[in-house]
């Protein structure tokens, strides 16, 4: 269990989908107050205003530029990663950015900008499963699996929406105890049971 307070920053785009980020969000704010020493912050590319896929409008906390230190950076999907992947500034300033992280996570097809960044090759990483096969044509030397989520070395890759909140359960256990992330999916009331089951 860590001790120092750890920097997370969330990394939000033009069309980021909605749940990618705001789902981790609600886990780390809420262990936060459950007194996990950690700081989240959102940092918004280009700029801090960022219209998101289904039409949410969010200022992050600060531009990319600007952003300060994370311990954590978690990369989030959506559709605007489509174009960020070809995106050679962009790419650059995330691979920096990440660089310096000791943590770098996805949810849903952020895993293809982990990739673009240099940081899934040789690894095992997952994103939403319609979406392997874009993720696959991103990273040719990972080992993609369709799984909820998947822990190799200092990255951690999720599957579509929802799948980042268990993503982002586990890794505050693994972080801060598993005492505070059961409190933290206690808080939250996350106990999943679809309506309608579970896809097959």
């Amino acid at each position: 269990m860590t001790e120092h307070r750890m920097n997370v920053a969330i990394v939000i785009f033009p069309d980021v989908e909605e749940l990618d980020f705001v789902g981790p969000w609600e886990v780390f704010t809420t262990a936060k107050a459950i007194g996990a020493p950690l700081h989240g912050f959102t940092v918004g590319w280009p700029a801090p205003s960022v219209t998101c896929a289904k039409g949410l409008k969010v200022t992050a906390d600060y531009a990319f530029a600007e952003a300060p230190h994370a311990d954590v950076v978690l990369v989030p999907g959506g559709r605007g990663t489509r174009a960020l992947a070809e995106d050679d500034v962009f790419n650059a300033a995330l691979r920096s950015y990440l660089a310096a992280a000791t943590w770098r996570t996805s949810v849903c097809t952020g895993a293809a900008l982990l990739a673009r960044a240099g940081f899934l090759q040789g690894r095992r990483a997952t994103t939403n499963r319609s979406a392997l096969d874009f993720l696959r044509a991103h990273a040719p030397q990972t080992y993609i699996v369709d799984e909820r989520y998947v822990h190799d070395g200092s990255v951690v890759t999720s599957a579509g929406v929802s799948a980042g909140i268990d993503m982002s359960l586990w890794l505050v256990g693994h972080l801060f105890g598993q005492d505070i992330a059961r409190a933290t999916q206690s808080q939250m009331e996350y106990f999943p049971e679809p309506p309608y089951g579970k896809a097959s």
